[in-house]
């Protein structure tokens, strides 16, 4: 297990980062640690009071933090594109796009396209918003990053692009385990494209392991269930490590020079739930190049977000 940690980052003045889910648990850990190094952040959230609320807590550990906070549904396709042309229009450069927002095994709903909302927030969301933040990332001198966060979940994922909604079946754990597979699918077909163009920018993957933050609280709130609610917190006690460590392999895979497009970095302690950021290795599902172009191209047609990137096979 490698010794990096937030005081191995290096000076981050004169960067330009954003980051999606920047209100609560890794994405507002995250924040905190990129403006306590200089950066420029841009705090996407969904909620732009709590997302105000939330800036006002990393100014209180780093009075001269450069923060913005601007609103960001990923439900809501008609969203991602205004922010989008905000961070486009209104940002001078952008060094590293952050895709950590997300929700989990929650009951079916749909967002405001008709996606099932765990692949709608966590994967399209995400595809869209990075196809449509690519130019700016390009444009920008110097290498720049797309870090998109995953969850060790993804091991027991498929993509059934038969059902890519839940529409004919629907189990909460199975869809979540899919949206979170086809990020690493994303992250690696992405970096794999990019490559073939010579652009300097890495794609990454990640996940955190393990934290305690509120997104294990969602699903048994919105399912009604008090007894799983109960559950995952003590779970969260007793297993869980805290938000700002689970925010350690993002922050690793988004500064850190020895990363590489492709990489994929977790937690390396006990059953990668926990402990300092090291680069590992996904299922062998998210290795597959065929699945990850149809994955491509499905999520374009569905997004209406075309990439100027070829095919590299």
């Amino acid at each position: 297990m490698s010794e990096w940690d937030v005081s191995s980052m290096p000076d981050l003045s004169g960067k330009t980062v954003v980051v999606t889910g920047a209100n609560s648990g890794i994405g507002l850990e995250a924040t905190r640690a990129f403006a306590r190094k200089g950066a420029h952040v841009v705090m996407a959230c969904r909620d732009v009071g709590r997302g105000e609320s939330a800036k006002a807590t990393v100014r209180e550990d780093a009075p001269a933090a450069s923060l913005t906070v601007r609103e960001l549904d990923l439900a809501d396709l008609d969203s991602v594109r205004t922010f989008a042309e905000a961070v486009a229009d209104e940002e001078r450069a952008l060094h590293v796009l952050c895709n950590n927002a997300g929700v989990m095994a929650i009951p079916r709903r749909e967002t405001a396209d008709g996606f099932d909302r765990q692949f709608g927030v966590n994967h399209l969301g995400h595809f869209a918003l990075t196809g449509l933040l690519l130019p700016t990332l390009r444009e920008t001198p110097g290498e720049t990053r797309v870090v998109t966060q995953s969850s060790g979940v993804h091991e027991r994922g498929r993509i059934d692009f038969d059902d890519l909604h839940g529409e004919s079946s629907y189990d909460e754990w199975d869809a979540y385990a899919q949206s979170k597979l086809a990020n690493v699918l994303f992250a690696y077909e992405l970096d794999r494209r990019l490559d073939a163009t010579g652009a300097d920018v890495r794609s990454v993957a990640c996940h955190p392991g393990w934290a305690a933050t509120n997104l294990q609280q969602r699903g048994p709130e919105m399912a009604g269930s008090r007894l799983r609610l109960w559950l995952m917190e003590v779970a969260n006690r007793v297993f869980a490590q805290s938000a700002a460590d689970g925010a350690l392999p993002l922050l690793y895979a988004a500064t850190a020079p020895a990363v590489e497009g492709g990489d994929y970095v977790g937690p390396g302690g006990l059953l990668n739930m926990r402990g300092l950021p090291e680069k590992q290795r996904s299922n062998d599902r998210s290795y597959d190049g065929s699945v990850g172009r149809r994955l491509w191209a499905v999520s374009e047609a569905e997004t209406g977000v075309a990439y100027s990137l070829p095919d590299p096979a």
